[in-house]
């Protein structure tokens, strides 16, 4: 038969794919879906497929499948491996075990490592192998991280990521490599934005596969794990056991200004998403700047507490089905309800108000300044004399922080503000934000960054 069409669907924001497979006779093939269903639901639509697999790689750790909702509303197969022990209905699939899907094979071959249960999905033509779905797996130029089941366990998987990565390169060369985690993920570090690869290029190219053997494989590996949030400690349980199911979009009603006065009383969080000049501008008191693009999952997961109801403030251009989806995600069901109107008229309701000024690059200098991104990219290129946290641990060190006027800056401006609000949060005064990344302020002054740790 003809080479099936397999459509990549890619989240920039938590930096995974999951991919649609058309097999040829109006159903499909989803692998790896998120509960945001979306974008598969659009795919499937454009080429009037019905879904009838869903197969996940893995207990993912940083966003909640969407298997068992298209189990249950579509009718689709759930296809995962046996060894995870998954609570809801699925087909549990051993080692070499595979699944005709109606001209088309799929062979589950188990490869441990980034998580003790994970298999790739191998597609097949017959007895010809077409490509292999990798999930955590073989990476384009790297392997998922080890260190998400038991941190006494990150060895051991490490050396089962080695020998899980060897199996695969016993594919042919011109395998396709169609991997869940890419660049952008924590669950991985790869280099540059490819997101599909082959076994011959990855056996050719990726750094890991050039190792002269198991431990410094392992070494290697080990030595590229940076930090990830606390809530992908949450959520292979939730997938485990099987994510919630939604009638439609989870979108937070409207609250009144009494209401939100109440539930602040009574211990809510506000997440403001707008961007943030309308931030600074003008924002409730205490409120966690988070605005909304592509990565606002991963740092409300990071920062943000999953145990207290969130009120959300938007801006009225803002798509409120959008937040809902992107919080559900990564686990986030608490989202309570979204303050309507604008500054003027919480001032007039009596809610407290502050803002937060924005600096140009020009304008920094002399000043103390926190730089909150990842360690990667701090020792990159960083102001002179910066100090340096990243933003996952500066809720922890708020209170530590807050004795002095700091600039916070970041790549862009968007950590730094969720940044600046958590410092304004635990009490924090004089608390500005740059308006821009290090190379802004490198070329408004002339200076070069520096590049210690």
């Amino acid at each position: 038969m003809p080479a099936p069409h397999i459509v990549p669907l890619p989240d920039e924001g938590l930096g995974n794919t999951s991919y649609v497979v058309d097999l040829g006779d109006g159903r499909a093939l989803v692998v790896d879906p998120s509960v945001d269903l979306r974008s598969v639901r659009a795919a499937a639509s454009r080429k009037g497929l019905q879904v009838a697999y869903a197969a996940d790689t893995h207990l993912h750790a940083d966003f909640l499948s969407g298997a068992r909702q298209l189990g249950t509303t579509d009718g689709a197969i759930v296809l995962a491996s046996a060894a995870g022990d998954r609570q809801y209905e699925h087909t549990a699939l051993l080692d070499g075990q595979d699944v005709d899907l109606g001209g088309l094979g799929l062979t589950a071959l188990l490869t441990p490592g980034h998580t003790t249960e994970h298999v790739s999905f191998l597609l097949s033509d017959g007895e010809r192998p077409l490509g292999v779905f990798t999930g955590g797996s073989l990476l384009v130029g790297a392997a998922a991280r080890t260190d998400l089941v038991d941190p006494d366990r990150t060895v051991e998987l490490a050396r089962a990521q080695y020998h899980s990565l060897q199996r695969l390169m016993a594919l042919p060369d011109e395998v396709e490599v169609w991997p869940t985690h890419g660049a952008g993920s924590f669950c991985s570090a790869p280099p540059g934005g490819e997101r599909t690869s082959t076994i011959g290029r990855e056996r050719a190219t990726n750094p890991l596969l050039q190792t002269s053997g198991e431990d410094e494989f392992t070494q290697v590996l080990l030595g590229s794990l940076g930090t990830f949030p606390a809530y992908f400690l949450r959520l292979p349980e939730i997938n485990r056991r099987g994510p919630r199911l939604y009638d439609g979009a989870p979108v937070p009603p409207a609250l009144t200004m009494p209401q939100v006065s109440a539930l602040l009383q009574s211990g809510a969080q506000v997440v403001d998403v707008r961007p943030v000049p309308d931030y600074a501008a003008g924002h409730l008191t205490g409120a966690v700047s988070i605005p909304l693009r592509g990565a606002f999952a991963t740092w409300l997961g990071w920062v943000v507490s999953p145990d207290r109801p969130i009120v959300i403030v938007r801006g009225l251009d803002q798509d409120p089905a959008e937040i809902a989806w992107q919080a559900a995600k990564v686990g986030y069901d608490n989202l309570v309800g979204e303050l309507t109107g604008g500054p003027e008229d919480w001032v007039v309701a009596g809610l407290p108000l502050s803002s937060t000024a924005l600096l140009q690059p020009v304008d920094v200098a002399g000043q103390p300044v926190l730089d909150v991104r990842q360690t990667a990219e701090f020792t990159t290129g960083h102001l002179p004399g910066a100090a340096h946290v990243e933003l996952g641990d500066l809720a922890g060190r708020a209170a530590d922080l807050r004795g002095r006027p700091v600039v916070v800056m970041c790549g862009h401006g968007e950590r730094a503000m969720t940044g600046a609000s958590l410092l304004e949060r635990a009490g924090a005064t004089g608390v500005t934000v740059l308006a821009g990344g290090p190379e802004d302020w490198a070329a408004a002054h002339g200076v070069a960054l520096d590049t210690g740790s």
